[in-house]
């Protein structure tokens, strides 16, 4: 694999999986799609893992959702919509050994797909949180249906109609609830492994079984919300040449909250 890096401790039972495309933010690609469901998948088969540990290689970002230079074909007919961002996370893998996603820098847009089917979230205090979505012209839907699942209604909603003007910093984003902890700059891979190495010493078909109910909790409105995406996506994004256009005359001040 040339985007996604395996790393396997046999003693602890734990498996760090992290985006290794530092160069490009840890931006996804159809490659890194395509290896992050072929490591997801392999997991399911190995007996000898039973945590895993989801981060971003390099300081500045945990993952900048899709590459924009990435180019997805798509169907004519706005009845069909090929997101390529629905195949990357872990349940949508049928993984369901509990995920700990690690965040560096920055997590935003199609990052909320991989945060989304994570257990829960620890963030260093560098971490910061944001969708550029609205920005660009174009509608967040799976995303903010995601993220409903993790955050207050009036927060997400706020993170998802700012666009780059706001992002949540390490400290909001733990008082709201996206993040279970924070540490220091650089520690929160050594604190999810932690995390990750507890939970795998605990026998796995209990853990598995808590992790599916967890999942069940929210997966009926999940699915309901996700079968609309495609058409308000279809509805409410511009065309790709007006979206490049504000992409590249978008403002580049922020303000972190």
């Amino acid at each position: 694999m040339n985007t996604v890096r395996l790393d396997i401790d046999e003693d602890t039972a734990v498996a760090v999986v992290t985006l290794d495309r530092p160069e490009r933010l840890n931006a996804i690609d159809q490659e890194m799609v395509r290896d992050l469901a072929d490591t997801w998948r392999a997991l399911r088969f190995a007996d000898s893992v039973r945590a895993v540990v989801l981060t971003g290689a390099g300081e500045r970002a945990f993952c900048t959702g899709i590459d924009r230079d990435a180019v997805v074909p798509q169907p004519s007919s706005p009845y069909m919509q090929d997101d390529p961002l629905l195949g990357a996370g872990p349940k949508a893998n049928d993984l369901w050994k509990p995920v700990v996603a690690a965040v560096r820098g920055m997590a935003c847009g199609g990052a909320f797909y991989l945060l989304g089917e994570s257990e829960f979230v620890i963030a260093d205090a560098t971490a910061v949180f944001f969708d550029p979505h609205t920005t660009y012209g174009m509608v967040s839907a799976y995303e903010s249906v995601l993220m409903a699942h993790r955050m207050p209604y009036g927060e997400v909603a706020r993170m998802m109609l700012m666009g780059t003007a706001e992002r949540i910093s390490a400290r909001r984003a733990y008082d709201i609830g996206l993040v279970s902890e924070v540490t220091e700059p650089g520690a929160a891979l050594a604190a999810a492994v932690r995390c990750a190495a507890v939970v795998a010493g605990y026998p796995a078909e209990g853990v598995q079984g808590t992790v599916r109910a967890l999942w069940a909790a929210k997966e009926a409105a999940r699915a309901q919300a996700f079968a609309q995406a495609p058409h308000l996506i279809a509805l409410g994004n511009l065309p790709a040449e007006r979206q490049a256009e504000l992409f590249a005359g978008r403002p580049r001040e922020y303000r972190v909250r």
